[in-house]
């Protein structure tokens, strides 16, 4: 498969964007990616590369210094990268559902204050809504955010799966307030939380302890974030307004979902690549196992779902750009993307034999990584409902 052949309707810009982020990952990434990874090594130098790509702003509109690009994008380049190193996708991932929370919803104030810092990735963003007893049910949010009588806040409450959060100089968090309506959803609202990055007391008040030691998606630093009494002013709610906190959440979780559509499609191009590529090199009986029936069928059916996959990713893509609602899209694609992903890493695993369980070779990575990607931004039996109730509606009789 020629994945140049995937961008023909692109603009002559995109296509360079994109030329220039696949050279990266190839040059910077995939060669180090492995024993970073084993490791469980921050890619430092390769955030730098991406920092001065311009990666960091890409969505960003030019006006506060990014390169105000579309989230189609945005995506394809996280297809590559998660190609290279999902990880390093997740790096990008919660700073852009940040940068992009404040562009639809943030105060002319607050985009000035942090969107230029962001395109150059000075300031990094983390998205915080999780928590330990949370799971997908954001209306049991139980951080709260008390109103004192100066008309500041103070925040106290666990937070949980912060990607970033130890990197992080910017996090979006969702807390329960007392303000807005009588619905649930209603009582929700963001903060902007300045923080030093690190671990321990990064903020007064606000600790990170460390960081989660996972199954894979290593690397980066994934982190718990724990509220003490912290204190921060009435400006640093986005969008200056209490009791918004879920709707803005709830947008910023669309592009996410594409987004990890996204990596989840990136893992599934390389365990493709990978596949294919032993499977021409490795022989059994005389001949190369590609050339065995069971084989061939088996690659036949990985290509086939990664590009379906990728399409679907591409459609929903598409329909934020144009301006609309893409839940259900974005929930198509996320489900879609992620199962085939499992699929596909699963099937070049059976292909490399008992090497694929070796952890010197590449696949044994992708097989741990696409495991994330089943849960990551909502599981596939959340996308399901949020589908299978916009079809209730559309077809209601």
């Amino acid at each position: 498969m020629d994945r140049l052949a995937r961008t023909d309707e692109l603009t002559e810009e995109q296509q360079e964007i994109l030329k220039v982020v696949r050279q990266f990952v190839e040059e910077k990434i995939i060669p180090v990616a492995t024993e970073l990874e084993h490791r469980d090594e921050y890619p430092t130098d390769i955030v730098e590369g991406l920092k001065e790509l311009g990666v960091f702003g890409l969505m960003i509109p030019e006006e506060y210094g990014g390169l105000g690009e579309s989230l189609l994008t945005y995506a394809l380049c996280v297809e590559e990268i998660a190609r290279g190193w999902m990880s390093v996708s997740g790096v990008i991932n919660t700073h852009f559902i940040v940068a992009y929370m404040l562009m639809q919803h943030g105060t002319e104030e607050q985009k000035r204050k942090y969107l230029p810092q962001m395109a150059t990735g000075e300031v990094r963003g983390a998205f915080s809504m999780s928590e330990p007893g949370l799971g997908s049910d954001v209306s049991a949010v139980s951080t709260k955010a008390d109103r004192l009588p100066d008309g500041s806040y103070s925040i106290t409450g666990q937070k949980m799966w912060l990607t970033n959060g130890g990197s992080s100089t910017l996090v979006a968090v969702l807390t329960k307030t007392d303000e807005g309506a009588s619905s649930v959803y209603r009582n929700m609202t963001t903060f902007l939380v300045e923080k030093e990055p690190g671990f321990g007391e990064t903020a007064q008040g606000v600790t990170v302890p460390g960081k989660i030691d996972k199954m894979g998606y290593k690397g980066i630093d994934t982190t718990e974030m724990i509220f003490d009494g912290h204190r921060i002013g009435a400006d640093q709610i986005l969008g200056g307004e209490p009791g918004k906190g879920f709707y803005q959440m709830m947008d910023g979780v669309e592009v996410g979902r594409v987004n990890v559509a996204a990596r989840a499609c990136g893992i599934a191009i390389r365990a493709f690549e990978l596949g294919i590529a032993y499977a021409q090199q490795r022989e059994t009986f005389g001949k190369p196992i590609a050339q065995h029936q069971a084989i061939l069928f088996r690659l036949a059916e990985m290509a086939t779902k990664v590009e379906a996959a990728h399409a679907m990713m591409v459609r929903a893509a598409r329909k934020k750009d144009s301006g609309r609602r893409n839940d259900v899209e974005a929930g198509m694609a996320k489900m879609l993307a992620s199962e085939y992903c499992k699929e596909v890493v699963e099937a070049s695993f059976r292909i490399h034999g008992g090497y694929g369980y070796s952890k010197e070779y590449e696949i044994e990575r992708l097989y741990r990584e696409a495991a994330f990607m089943l849960i990551g931004e909502g599981t596939s039996e959340i996308q399901k409902m949020i589908i299978g109730r916009s079809l209730l509606k559309e077809y209601a009789v």
